[in-house]
This record gives structure tokens, C-alpha cells and sequence, in this order.
């Protein structure tokens, strides 16, 4: 059983992130944005919310961004950090990586269009990440990394 309704039997990682109800909503030692939101904590941005708010909040703000050739965001999904978490090459040579691996958080890909390349958009309480990569998550760029307005 989980807190936020997932079906996990089937997940390839479930016996790595230990589980929701067994972690108390941290699976993978991490915050999780749906368990917050299930456990009626809300999120920072928005107050006491259900997830479905949280998301349709999300999606409103992602798709806000006007960016040209992605399409609009209708559905976002909790991610594990691990996943999404990719390194950027900075200008001056180094590289970074903007998320926590342990953390849940909510986003989506989408095709970029007229491209082979795809958007990734990745949320928590504090910021909104999309980046645009290749398969595999090959050579990552950030097209806007901003903080979420409260």
C-alpha cells in the first residue's frame, strides 16, 4: 500500500526505495512532492492541496513558460530523482547537476517539435526545471531553471 494510491507491485525499484508507508513517505530517503501533498501537508507554493491541484497548479506554471516547440503539458508524473537528475556543462567548463537522487518530484518529457530531441520537466516546491536532450538523455541543456513563485 501506498500513501498517495500507486500501484507499486509492479516497479522494477520497489524493493530499493523501501516503500512509502514503511519510509513514511520518504521512498529512496527523500522528499517526496505526491506524499506531502497525500499526507495533507500541501506544498509551499500553494498551501493545503490535494495532488490534483498540485499538478494542475504545476502544469499551468510549466505551460506559462511559452517555450515555442513544446507542446503543452497535460499530465505530469511523480520521478525519481535518480532519473532525472542529469549534468549540465557550464560555460566555464564545470559541470552541476540540479536535483537530489533520493528526492520524488513531478514532471513529464515531451517531443520537442520538428526535433528528435524531447523536453524534460522536472518540479518541486521550490523551483521548475526544463531541459531539452537527446535519447538517453544525451547532451542536456537547461532551457529555463526558475523559482516558483509563492
Amino acid at each position: 500500500m501506498t500513501i498517495c494510491g500507486a500501484d507499486c507491485s509492479k516497479c522494477g525499484m520497489k524493493e530499493t526505495c523501501k516503500g512509502c508507508m514503511e519510509t513514511q513517505g520518504r521512498p529512496f530517503g527523500g522528499v517526496c512532492v505526491v506524499a506531502e501533498c497525500c499526507r495533507g501537508g500541501g506544498h509551499e507554493t500553494c498551501g493545503d492541496c490535494t495532488v490534483c491541484e498540485y499538478k494542475a497548479r504545476l502544469m499551468a506554471e510549466f505551460n506559462g513558460l511559452g517555450i515555442k516547440d513544446m507542446p503543452p503539458v497535460t499530465e505530469l508524473y511523480a520521478l525519481n530523482g535518480a532519473f532525472v537528475n542529469l549534468e549540465y556543462e557550464l560555460p566555464g567548463g564545470g559541470r552541476v547537476k540540479l536535483w537530489k537522487d533520493e528526492n520524488i518530484y513531478l514532471g513529464s518529457q515531451l517531443p520537442k517539435a520538428g526535433s528528435e530531441r524531447c523536453y524534460g520537466l522536472t518540479a518541486d516546491d521550490q523551483y521548475l526545471l526544463v531541459c531539452e536532450y537527446g535519447e538517453n538523455g544525451a547532451e542536456p541543456q537547461i532551457v529555463v531553471f526558475k523559482r516558483r513563485e509563492k
